[in-house]
């Protein structure tokens, strides 16, 4: 019935007429006078959208033939990639209306992101999975572009659209081999085509599918744009790419994993592991000589992914909750990271020269603290939330057979320590630097302590991880059985 599988794809629906309206709306207006106002109108329909999603949601529904799927896993990824794209609002609406960059296109074109990333989530086919990552990739191609004066935002933008169609190209060739070898899209199709021996073809248009999942997700050896357009980009828009993209790409590749390959995990663990071990040592090696800590997150970001693809390496239900609880920890030390790089300013300029911190702890005193406790948590430092989310992978690797990897992931985390820790010993015992002067907007420091609280306290007793690990179990054993 069309009316179920509407209900289904409600808030994906909702969010693209708001999208569709606003946009007119701003066009026949005031335009980008209107941005302020529909940044905030964004930020809450994200937030109310997520409790929707979080409250109502139960069970698993499948619509339009299959092509779209509403069950736990879904809901857990779009309850945090709307959350995170949320806070990522708020925290830019003031940065970029100070630099002239906050037209009303912005926080538009990130919800139309949004809609694309709600739709890969919740793919059951690979037609829905390429509409849903292309509505993602074209908005953010013109987000990263955004500042039109810059020379380095051009090029991010450019960088970022050669090698997305790449990616894309790889993709969908990959999509058509398996298309040819199984005769179907649906990912229950492919899964009965792969109960059997795959042939040799269909593990090409594996291999080929998972190429262009790594480039999503900036894994290495397919992480080539990452550092360039972090970069390049304005902080906030940075600060997005970081967080909610990241969830989709690292839910969709593990909904393919699972629901179109599941039988063959064999087959494609060998390839997830590989990826993870190589994105957890470049990001950890390549990040140690970097000065720019926009170029330092993104290498950070790379190492992240890597260990997040451990968790999927595994195989098995516990792989995918470990992959779980370490995205949505990932995102909230992201969220918390940048507001207070966004803090950094000269003389209203923005500073991202990592020697600028250089005794931060005396002028601003809280901002360090949360600054320390964020990195200890990136460096997964007990008992900080980061270490849980390392803990939670590295266990799930050993579980699934990996012990090898397991160390090797031990090994990349205390070689990545270095970099994180530099920052600590610039902020407490670096030289005296006049290289700051800005001071914090309110929303960037609640933001800041909000984030900090949540990172610094899982270590209490009976906190749990705020309650993340039931969900993660269930959202997982949605997804794999």
């Amino acid at each position: 019935m069309i009316s179920a599988d509407i209900q289904i794809v409600m808030p994906e629906i909702l969010l693209a007429l708001y999208a569709m309206g606003a946009l007119l709306a701003a066009v026949y207006t005031s335009k980008d006078g209107m941005a302020p106002v529909l940044t905030w109108a964004t930020s809450a329909l994200f937030v109310l959208l997520a409790a929707w999603i979080g409250i109502n949601g139960q069970g698993t529904h499948v619509g339009f033939g299959g092509m779209f799927v509403d069950d736990g896993f879904a809901r857990f990824s779009k309850v945090t990639i709307l959350l995170s794209a949320a806070a990522v609002l708020l925290m830019s609406e003031g940065y970029m209306q100070r630099r002239g960059l906050l037209r009303f296109e912005y926080p538009l074109l990130v919800a139309l992101a949004v809609v694309g990333m709600m739709v890969m989530v919740s793919a059951g086919d690979l037609m829905a999975l390429y509409m849903g990552l292309e509505l993602q990739s074209l908005a953010l191609y013109v987000v990263a572009s955004l500042r039109r004066d810059s020379v380095k935002s051009t090029e991010a933008g450019l960088k970022y659209f050669v090698l997305g169609a790449l990616s894309s190209g790889l993709l969908l060739y990959g999509a058509s081999l398996t298309y040819g070898y199984t005769g179907t899209t649906l990912f229950s199709g492919i899964l009965e085509a792969t109960a059997h021996h795959p042939s040799i073809g269909l593990l090409f248009g594996l291999v080929f599918l998972f190429a262009g999942f790594a480039f999503k997700v900036s894994a290495a050896p397919f992480h080539m744009w990452t550092p360039d357009v972090y970069e390049g980009s304005p902080t906030p828009v940075t600060a997005f790419f970081a967080t909610a993209p990241k969830v989709a790409a690292m839910a969709l590749f593990a909904r393919v994993a699972h629901d179109a390959f599941g039988d063959i995990v064999a087959d494609w663990q060998q390839i997830v592991a590989f990826l993870a071990v190589v994105s957890m040592f470049l990001g950890a090696i390549a990040a140690i000589g970097q000065t720019d800590i926009k170029r330092l997150m993104a290498y950070s970001s790379i190492a992240h992914m890597g260990f997040a693809l451990m968790g999927l390496a595994a195989g098995t239900e516990l792989g995918v909750q470990a992959m779980l609880i370490y995205m949505a920890i990932y995102v909230t030390m992201n969220v918390g990271t940048f507001a207070l790089i966004l803090t950094m300013e000269k003389d209203g300029r923005p500073v991202t020269n990592i020697a600028a911190l250089k005794s931060y702890s005396k002028r601003e005193p809280l901002l360090a603290i949360i600054m320390l406790v964020m990195m200890f948590s990136l460096a997964g430092v007990p008992p900080m939330l980061g270490f849980f989310g390392k803990y939670a992978v590295l266990l799930a690797a050993y579980d699934g057979g990996l012990g090898w990897l397991a160390v090797a992931g031990v090994i990349a985390s205390v070689i990545g320590a270095f970099y994180y820790l530099r920052i600590v010993y610039y902020m407490y015992f670096g030289e005296d630097s006049d290289a700051l002067d800005g001071r914090a907007p309110p929303v960037l420091w609640v933001t800041a302590v909000v984030s900090g609280a949540i990172v610094g306290l899982a270590w209490v007793p009976g906190i749990n991880l705020f309650g993340l690990d039931p969900i993660a179990a269930a959202a997982a054993a949605a997804l794999v059985n």
